[in-house]
């Protein structure tokens, strides 16, 4: 590695060991960054899904899409001051098939949502999740997304399901920048963690840390994307979640390239600052960068290390996939990229 992107390591390293470990611990798995309803960790998901059982749970797939969208509704209003009364008031809206609930605008793609809950797939039953938001008295208006018991709806909907398949062999995942554990923990708790030899690897000590105390069983380790410790293809997959925006130029093409050749198969790479725009956006922000990049440049990046790539723009793809007008970040997208 040469001496420029030792020292870039040394900030991506003091720029997160200047946090406290509980700070760290819940960071990128609150709110709208809650694996449980984020589309780009539930996109992961599924791509594992997907490698592990072709497409016998696209079906399930698709309803857990349409929990996101609306849950990320749902939690929004929850912030609102209208409280529970307001909740009640939008549930019997929804129960008459009425659009507007004393002021609240109700979005066509819930009502269509509710109208069509609980549902059935396959051998799985999802529950009515939004009348079970909306109706749950002791929501905390300030914290809605770790207090709504709804909120694990699909990890027990996984959870069982996967219950009933026959074991497989387990495939080999790669996760760079795992923090502490922050999809790791969703992994298991759906239950795919006992068909994945997963290897997680992250620059601070206190996120390894915290993910160790998680789960000790696990395989956590000291590593650097710009040189990861590891064969050429050792590994099926590969998530990469919010990482390559924090990097110089120079450490963006390392790192490319380092992840693509550690892969054999496929990378699910998700990013939070991306523009269809010729070049990336590039802003220093003391110890480590938050640049917005080129859908163009990335995508040639993979392209030259031998992978196709589908670019997924993350609110035209709920769009498109359930009908959700509904997104957090309209800057979000996704790569899903195979090996040519």
């Amino acid at each position: 590695m040469d001496e420029a992107l030792k020292l870039e390591t040394e900030r991506l390293i003091r720029s997160w060991m200047r946090h406290d470990p509980p700070f760290l611990r819940e960071y990128l798995v609150a709110d709208v960054e809650d694996p449980r309803i984020n589309v780009q960790s539930i996109l992961s998901r599924h791509v594992l899904l997907a490698a592990l059982f072709g497409n016998r749970f696209e079906e399930l797939m698709l309803h857990e899409l349409r929990f996101a969208g609306a849950m990320n509704w749902l939690i929004q209003l929850a912030k609102r001051s209208g409280g529970l009364e307001e909740r009640q008031a939008v549930m019997y809206a929804l129960k008459r098939g009425a659009d507007n609930a004393e002021g609240v605008q109700i979005p066509p793609f819930i009502l269509h949502t509710f109208a069509g809950l609980p549902v059935h797939a396959g051998s799985a039953t999802v529950s009515n999740y939004i009348q079970e938001f909306l109706v749950q008295e002791d929501l905390a208006p300030e914290r809605p997304v770790t207090e709504a018991k709804c909120l694990d709806t699909f990890l027990d909907v996984w959870r069982s399901a996967l219950e009933q398949e026959s074991p497989s062999a387990r495939i080999s995942l790669l996760e760079p920048a795992c923090g502490s554990a922050n999809d790791y923990r969703f992994l298991e708790a759906c239950g795919l963690t006992l068909r994945v030899d997963y290897t997680g690897f992250d620059l601070c000590e206190k996120n390894l840390a915290n993910a160790r105390e998680l789960f000790p069983e696990a395989r956590f380790q000291t590593g650097n994307v710009f040189e990861i410790a590891a064969s050429d293809q050792a590994f099926e997959l590969c998530f990469v979640h919010d990482l390559l925006e924090h990097l110089s130029p120079a450490g963006l093409q390392r790192a490319v390239q380092e992840l693509c050749r550690v892969t054999r198969h496929g990378l699910c790479v998700h990013f939070f600052q991306m523009d269809e725009m010729p070049e990336h956006i590039v802003r220093s922000v003391v110890d480590y960068h938050l640049n917005t990049l080129s859908l163009a440049k990335t995508e040639s990046l993979f392209a030259q290390n031998g992978f196709a790539v589908q670019p997924l723009h993350i609110g035209s793809y709920l769009r498109q996939r359930v009908g959700c007008d509904e997104t957090h970040n309209p800057d979000a997208y996704s790569f899903l990229t195979f090996r040519r």
